[in-house]
């Protein structure tokens, strides 16, 4: 129960804490009610999917996720790819992410937007949102409600991409949670479970949180 938990813990707060201030007020849990009532259930499905046919599909969407998050909010904008190169997806910090994390969102979106009544009219933010976690529910972990209506973000840069290091000290690691709405106490909470995480990739290939606290 303490390593569900500790799951829980990270999508949710990652979730929440790193979402832009002024996109918090819009956010509810139905906010597709009316226009993709079925929304959660078609995601669900694409990820059950993307699990079977690839192992890591959920650890490494939960890290996407994460990745995306860390940088300008919760916006999706780690799915951007700019002609000239200069996006958030080709910066040195993010060369690790696996590709089995992008395809399972690349298919959830794909599955959404082939159901008529969703058709472009749910953001990809939203679904990766989702994603996460149907990753964490479909991995054995508690299930727990997604307030929605995150815009897209339109800019991404390898520039904008700023994630702590593996030598980073105590108080560079509080000085970058602090910038995303943690506090010092979650930042000890999450920066003190490595162990525990450890066990957790074994439950579920979970690369994401191993390489969450290695990098924190």
């Amino acid at each position: 129960m303490a390593r569900l938990r500790l799951v829980l813990f990270v999508a949710v707060v990652v979730s929440a804490a790193l979402t832009p201030p002024s996109a918090v007020a819009q956010l509810r849990t139905d906010y597709y009610a009316s226009t993709c009532p079925n929304l959660e259930t078609i995601v669900r499905g694409s990820v059950r999917q993307s699990m079977a046919q690839s192992k890591i599909a959920a650890p490494a969407a939960l890290r996407l996720f994460f990745h995306d998050c860390a940088v300008m909010g919760c916006d999706a904008s780690i799915m951007i790819v700019n002609s000239n190169g200069d996006d958030e997806w080709r910066n040195t910090a993010n060369q690790s992410l696996k590709p089995d994390g992008f395809q399972a969102i690349l298919s959830a979106k794909a599955a959404v937007d082939s159901n008529q009544q969703c058709q472009y009219k749910v953001s990809c933010a939203d679904i990766m949102a989702l994603a996460a976690r149907e990753a964490v529910y479909l991995s054995g972990g508690p299930y727990y409600q997604v307030e929605l209506g995150r815009f897209d973000g339109r800019v991404s840069t390898r520039d904008s991409v700023r994630l702590p290091g593996v030598n980073f000290t105590l108080d560079q690691l509080n000085a970058f949670f602090s910038g995303l709405g943690f506090s010092q106490a979650e930042t000890i909470a999450l920066l003190g479970k490595r162990h525990r995480l450890l066990l957790i990739h074994h439950l579920i290939g979970l690369a994401i949180i191993v390489r969450l606290t290695l990098t924190a």
